[in-house]
């Protein structure tokens, strides 16, 4: 057994003795706190007396089928003290399948939009991923700010990627096995090796057996990944901006939806994004999961959910979590929108966990501020009683407000938000009223459908037949939207299948050049009318026949100045996240039997006084 095999950062070469070092401490090192925040420590701030080595780590799967059990190549960052002093300190984990490179960004990568919903687009390319980096280290995220807090970090490539072994399935089963295996090592029950093929084992021995995740994106998912196996010493977790469920990330209610930024994109497209692992083994993992499982399963014809996404939805598997749990998102963020972190955040509070949820007004990523990563870990990692447990469960930084400076409120949703229920009046093609009152009208407004239109050029024009938009009344007092709206939309297609969007929008809408990120947009949300029953079985349209359906917009926390109105647009094709089919397809709405539900913080009361003179 070889306890260790360190590298010290600067100079790359193997430890040959740590007597030295030793012999010149004058005092043991030992973390420090203050006011419930572990604080730099001196002598764990030098880089270059940091211990660094790597090994591989053993799983219960072989995904690449080669007849052995899949390791996992793991990376090591610890003060010398762990060696020179025997010191042992709990481990922030961090693991991802970016770390050896991905797959560059080539014409065809991301499938055809422009077709008719219900076809496949013609076949894209597949790029190769140039696999990169160096041993022993996997990654430097993280070590400048939690080593020279008292803190351990490893860092993990995830199956199919860089040096471990196995095959990617992006949202496997084998991506929540493989952090779970890495964990089990740091908690001495498995054992290590120092190759991804020996026999000579390596040991934790520095580890106090508590262990914390954090991560962005991707990297934010496989946290959550490993706390639904339960894993005991995994105490806490950080999901920044998380892909909580495959599906909610390449479907809306039952329609192809992209992520933002990256239209035509799917999972097999990610899946060849990431797959950096033994080129050996690519072509055996291509044939079995991109070519066979993905393909058979992602379904780009109906959107409908099915097994296969089912067993990518991380909500599904929330039984055995036990760890604490800090998620952090933004409101505006498009590529992995906030209700990925909402439904695992309110799965969690529900099931007794201690939660906190942080939410900002950008895009994708942004981590909490540190002194809440700070307060979290030492809580849980070092046991360290600082009341983080009664803080306000809900952070939000304010439209106007740094990052830095979240607001704190009892919860998330605001526990004052109720559903304020608004109905439709007629206007197109110009504007319709948006109102409390229920005029029971009969009308029925049509649009007809055009992808080359863009939300935003639909949300300023003055009137246009692609796009129906209904407002309230100009705001007298600020309006604060929390929590999610919700739609009920009944509509009749010319066609059996048609693209519905759906956007709620401050107007008028400003496009000058120091417009703010919450100005224009409030939320939006998509569904496929062939869902209108079930998000497992569409059907086709029969034309001209009514359907009714209701779904949710993605959550927000947002407050509505006055002197701006509150706008619902109905449009067909978004050309930012649908497909593309031929325009022409029109969307007739009966208001009568439409209505929006917006949580508003006071309720219709509140509401009320802002619409009213």
């Amino acid at each position: 057994m070889k306890k260790y095999f360190p590298l010290l950062f600067t100079a790359m070469a193997f430890l040959v003795s740590v007597g030295p070092a030793y012999s010149q401490m004058t005092e043991t090192s030992a973390p420090i706190f203050k006011d419930g925040e572990a604080q730099v420590v001196p002598t764990f701030q030098d880089p270059s007396k940091w211990i660094r080595h790597d090994l591989w780590v053993p799983t219960e799967f072989d995904t690449d089928m080669d007849a052995k059990p899949d390791r996992m190549h793991v990376s090591v960052t610890r003060p010398e003290q762990t060696e020179t002093e025997g010191l042992k300190l709990p481990v922030i984990y961090i693991s991802s399948p970016y770390f050896a490179g991905v797959a560059p960004d080539i014409d065809g990568v991301f499938w055809d939009v422009r077709h008719e919903l219900g076809e496949m687009g013609k076949e894209r390319v597949h790029p190769e991923v140039i696999r990169g980096g160096q041993r022993p280290i996997i990654s430097n995220s993280h070590i400048n700010t939690w080593v020279p807090r008292g803190y351990i970090v490893v860092h993990s490539s995830s199956p199919g990627t860089g040096l471990s072994q196995g095959a990617p399935t992006v949202g496997g089963d084998n991506e929540s096995l493989a952090p779970k295996a890495v964990i089990d090592w740091l908690c001495g029950r498995i054992p290590g090796y120092t190759t991804p093929d020996g026999n000579e084992t390596v040991e934790a021995y520095w580890s106090t057996g508590k262990v914390g995740m954090t991560g962005t994106s991707y990297n934010g998912t496989i946290p959550l990944a490993a706390a639904t196996t339960g894993v005991d010493g995994l105490e806490a977790i950080i999901p920044i901006a998380p892909n909580t469920s495959y599906y909610h990330y390449y479907r809306s209610n039952g329609l192809v939806r992209s992520p933002g930024g990256y239209l035509g994109e799917d999972i097999d497209v990610l899946y060849d994004y990431i797959h950096s692992g033994d080129e050996s083994k690519r072509a055996g993992n291509n044939a079995r999961i991109r070519d066979t499982e993905m393909k058979n399963g992602m379904d780009r014809i109906t959107g409908d959910y099915n097994d296969f996404w089912a067993g990518r939805d991380y909500l599904n598997d929330m039984e055995p979590m036990k760890a604490a749990l800090l998620m952090s998102h933004g409101f505006n963020d498009w590529n992995v929108m906030p209700e990925h972190s909402y439904r695992i955040y309110k799965a969690a509070k529900d099931k007794g966990l201690p939660t906190q949820i942080y939410y900002h007004q950008n895009g994708h990523g942004g981590p909490p501020p540190l002194k809440m990563m700070n307060r979290w870990f030492t809580r849980y990692l070092y046991g360290i009683e600082n009341g983080v447990e009664n803080d306000p469960k809900a952070w939000i930084v304010r439209e106007n407000d740094a990052m830095t400076n979240p607001t704190p409120y009892s919860d998330y949703p605001n526990p004052d938000a109720t559903p304020v229920q608004l109905h439709l009046l007629p206007g197109a093609p110009e504007l319709g009223g948006l109102t409390l009152k229920n005029t029971k009208t009969n009308a029925k407004e049509t649009l007809v459908d055009d992808y080359s239109v863009s939300g935003a050029t639909l949300a300023m024009a003055v009137n246009s037949n692609h796009r129906l938009l209904y407002v309230t009344p100009v705001l007298k007092e600020a309006v604060h939207i929390s929590g999610s709206p919700r739609l009920t939309i009944d509509l009749a297609s010319s066609k059996p299948a048609a693209n519905l969007s759906v956007w709620l929008v401050s107007l008028p809408w400003d496009d000058g050049k120091n417009v703010k990120i919450t100005d224009n947009l409030i939320t939006r949300g998509w569904a496929d009318p062939q869902n209108h029953k079930s998000l497992t079985q569409s059907e086709p349209l029969k034309p001209g026949k009514f359907y009714t359906l209701t779904f949710d917009l993605m959550p927000d926390d947002q407050i509505i100045p006055k002197g701006q109105r509150i706008g619902l647009m109905i449009f067909s094709s978004d050309q930012e996240f649908t497909l593309w089919p031929a325009p022409g397809t029109e969307l007739t709405v009966d208001l009568k039997n439409t209505h929006l539900s917006v949580p508003v913080v006071g309720g219709v009361k509140a509401f009320t006084k802002a619409i009213t003179d």
